[in-house]
């Protein structure tokens, strides 16, 4: 039973989510044909603990409408929500994987590299505001920088790399470091407190991957064929995304900054995708590109 617990309690979440409300009579139904049911609907005390339970890991909170009986699930804010779909969806996986060992052999998942090893120290660190002190190597260094000290603002996940965003206090900087680069970690004594100019949740609003610099968002104009188009709609490459579709071609519209990351995107696209504005990553690309065919001479 109690290692069921958990599937339970995202069963319960996405089945109030699937409907948008539900009655309780309703929810029981669908227990019924669930395999967590021997045939019963979910026990009143059950159901209150389930709510409690999810409220407590997840920040979702089960309401009920006292007019029409109907439970709905309200989330704080829409970040909030996309990372408790984030966490939901990881438990959800992470259940079906634990109980399929028997097909390890056939079942192949990417690495996160440093997630257990040292994000449990960052995240402490940013419930407590505390500073960090580790060492960093970045793969472009051969030497590392010894005991950095920083203070974490914020974490993301980007192309399974785990990344850091907060002050360093020496040279007085927002950074960014991968958490899979540093090296000696221990959280200090030593409080801060998050500048009140600073939010997080729209530090990332006008980049796609991480921020090195903070230049202005720029205009960006690309053209692409009809078959890519589908690609790019299933799974866009940002929140700004428009697209204008023509005869054969669309051409996607964004207000993002020129960061690295957004510069290897667009190359790992080829020749399906052409940059038409702004001059700058044009230029940046078709310079990667004969870069790239040099060596090919």
């Amino acid at each position: 039973m109690a290692k069921d617990l958990l599937s339970r309690y995202i069963w319960l979440v996405d089945t109030i989510k699937r409907h948008g409300r539900i009655t309780r009579g309703e929810i029981d139904e669908q227990w019924k044909r669930s395999r967590f049911s021997q045939g019963d609907g979910i026990p009143r005390r059950t159901f209150y603990n389930y709510r409690v339970a999810i409220e407590e890991l997840f920040n979702l909170n089960i309401e009920c409408d006292p007019s029409t009986y109907e439970y709905y699930i309200t989330c704080e804010d829409t970040h909030s929500e996309s990372m408790n779909n984030w966490v939901l969806n990881s438990a959800a996986t992470s259940g079906i994987i634990t109980g399929a060992h028997d097909l390890s052999g056939r079942i192949f998942l990417e690495q996160v590299p440093s997630a257990r090893d040292h994000l449990g120290i960052f995240v402490e660190a940013i419930r407590e505001s505390n500073i960090v002190r580790f060492d960093y190597l970045p793969y472009t260094r051969s030497i590392p920088t010894r005991a950095i000290d920083f203070e974490p603002y914020l974490l993301r996940i980007f192309r399974q790399r785990w990344y850091a965003v907060g002050r360093n206090v020496k040279e007085d900087k927002i950074k960014t470091y991968a958490l899979d680069r540093v090296s000696a970690v221990q959280q200090l004594t030593g409080h801060f407190d998050l500048p009140a100019w600073f939010e997080p949740t729209e530090y990332f609003t006008d980049a796609f991957g991480i921020i090195v610099d903070h230049s202005e968002p720029r205009l960006i104009e690309i053209r692409t064929d009809s078959t890519q188009a589908k690609y790019l709609r299933a799974l866009p490459l940002h929140h700004s995304q428009s697209e204008m579709v023509g005869d054969g071609y669309s051409i996607f519209t964004y207000r993002m900054r020129l960061t690295t990351d957004l510069l290897n995107e667009i190359l790992s696209y080829g020749s399906r995708l052409t940059v038409l504005n702004p001059p700058e990553l044009r230029a940046m690309v078709a310079s990667e590109l004969r870069k790239a065919l040099k060596p090919y001479e």
